[in-house]
Formats: structure tokens, C-alpha cells, sequence
């Protein structure tokens, strides 16, 4: 009996989004992509059962699907309105879940990449595809994709977190920097953050934010204290969590929905992640 092409499909499918987020940055974008690649595999291939590596070729054709998707995603984002974040993906509390690597600081790194040094560092070096089988996907020497991904890996070196932290103890500190932002608590907030802190805030127009990257503990104080005066009593905890590998939480302020997520190092908050786009934000749960 000739394999199911759907169930063939629905057990790559988890891999394939997350390859195209990856790629992308959005997840609303991947699953289109997806899709669109769904469609290839159900009414473009004949026989399912001669393809010797179902994986393989999905891989390539949704890769190939992301590279040409990018090209106009580039474009936008260079009239982007204010700082641009990757749409905040949830992760869930089993880590074995997580296929790779990755979190939001390093997905801002790709963000320097061409797209095929994209490509290459994403399906070689985090989900391990053969160098050759990359080559075939970006239609490029075995040579000139190991200098692809070579490349791209000392960018991404660069900006590598040398510290992790623990699900419950980045909880820890999610639970207490939303209490000191709460209560406006000055100096406790300028304990937990490091002395080159930086923020980031991505409403895309469509909400108020903060256009441009604010870097230093002293500005972030007084920022987060301002916060603090304006929306007394309108700041709602919805949850801690995991936002693409990084400690963060889901919350509201003047009854907009907003994610925030933190970079740590040593102890320190070294970033703030905080996305208010509303269009980012309409799959977003608390596991």
C-alpha cells in the first residue's frame, strides 16, 4: 500500500514552520509558506512513494519558497515604521521540543545576513542538512555554500549569548522586573539592569512606541519609571513564559496586548524585547 501523501506531509510539517519562521521572521508568513508548499506536494507530485527522501525535498521547496518571499520582505522592512522585531513565538516548556538553538537576539543577527547566507547557516548549521543538499536548495557550489555558511557563522558568533538561564529562574526574574516596573521601584530596577542595557520596541505604526533603540540603565530607568506614572493601575500580568529561547512575559498596558521578552547575562537584563504590533500579536498564548 503507497504511503499517505497528507500524513507524509503533516509529519514534516512542525519542521517546515519552523524552518520558514526562521527563515522569515514572522510566523503568520510561514505558515503561508507552508501552505503554499502543501499545495506543491499534494497536486504537483504523481507518485509520493518515488520520492526517496520526502524531508529533503519538502525542505527544499519550502526553502526556495522563503528566498524568493524574502526578497520583498527585505523591501518592506526598509520602510518599516520604527524598530522591527520578529514576530514573538511562544515557546513550549518542554525544550526538547525546540529543534533548535535559536533565540530573538540571534534571529536580529540573521537579520544582517544576505538571504543565502540566511539559508545556508539555517539548514546546515541549526537543522543540520548536508552541505550538499543545501547547495541543491540555494542552487549553489558545495564551495560557495560552505563559504555562505561560514560567513554567516562568524556574524552570528559575534552576537552568540555566552550565558543561559534556567525556565524557572528566568521566571524568577520576569516575575521581578514586572513588579519593580508596577511599582515603580527605582533602584531596584537599576540593580536588575546592566549598565548598557538596551530597548527595543516594535508597534509598527499602528500602535504608540519607541521608533529608535534606547541604550544605557539610567535612560531605561527613567523610561520604565514614565511608563510607570502614565499607566498607573493599567498594567496587566498575563503570564511568564519563553519568547523565541529568551525569558519574557505576555502582559497589557492601557488595554493593549504586548510581549516583552529579556536578555540576560550574568545575572543582568542586557536587553529589552518588547513588541506592541498588533498584527504580531493575534496568535499569542501563555502555555
Amino acid at each position: 500500500m503507497p504511503p499517505d501523501p497528507v500524513a507524509l506531509f503533516d509529519a514534516q510539517r512542525p519542521r517546515l514552520l519552523r524552518i520558514a519562521y526562521r527563515m522569515l521572521g514572522s510566523w503568520a508568513e510561514a505558515e503561508d509558506i507552508v501552505q503554499e508548499a502543501y499545495l506543491r506536494w499534494h497536486r504537483g507530485v504523481e507518485r509520493h512513494d518515488e520520492i526517496r527522501n520526502p524531508a529533503a525535498w519538502l525542505t527544499r521547496i519550502v526553502s526556495r519558497l522563503c528566498l524568493d518571499h524574502m526578497k520583498s520582505a527585505r523591501a518592506r522592512r526598509e520602510t518599516y515604521p520604527g524598530t522591527w522585531l520578529p514576530e514573538p513565538l511562544i515557546e513550549p516548556e518542554d525544550d526538547a521540543l525546540r529543534p533548535d538553538n535559536l533565540t530573538l537576539s540571534l534571529m536580529l543577527a540573521l537579520e544582517r545576513l544576505s538571504p543565502l547566507e540566511r539559508a545556508a547557516f539555517l539548514l546546515h548549521d541549526v537543522f543540520g542538512q548536508p552541505l550538499e543538499d543545501v547547495a541543491l536548495t540555494i542552487g549553489r557550489s558545495a564551495a560557495a555554500t560552505r563559504q555562505l555558511a561560514s560567513r554567516a557563522r562568524a556574524h552570528v558568533r559575534l552576537d552568540r549569548p555566552r550565558y543561559d538561564i534556567s525556565r524557572d529562574a528566568g521566571e524568577e526574574l520576569v516575575n521581578a522586573f514586572f513588579d519593580a516596573c508596577r511599582s515603580g521601584d527605582a533602584e531596584r530596577l537599576g540593580q536588575m539592569l546592566a549598565r548598557d542595557a538596551t530597548f527595543h520596541a516594535d508597534g509598527g505604526g499602528k500602535v504608540s512606541s519607541y521608533p529608535n533603540v534606547i541604550t544605557g540603565a539610567d535612560k531605561l530607568v527613567r523610561l520604565l519609571l514614565g511608563l510607570h506614572r502614565k499607566f498607573t493601575g493599567q498594567m496587566e500580568f498575563l503570564g511568564a513564559t519563553v519568547i523565541d529561547g529568551l525569558p519574557g512575559f505576555v502582559w497589557k498596558v492601557d488595554g493593549n496586548i504586548q510581549t516583552t521578552a529579556l536578555e540576560v547575562s550574568e545575572g543582568q537584563i542586557t536587553a529589552l524585547y518588547v513588541t506592541r504590533n498588533p498584527d504580531k500579536l493575534g496568535g499569542v498564548t501563555v502555555h
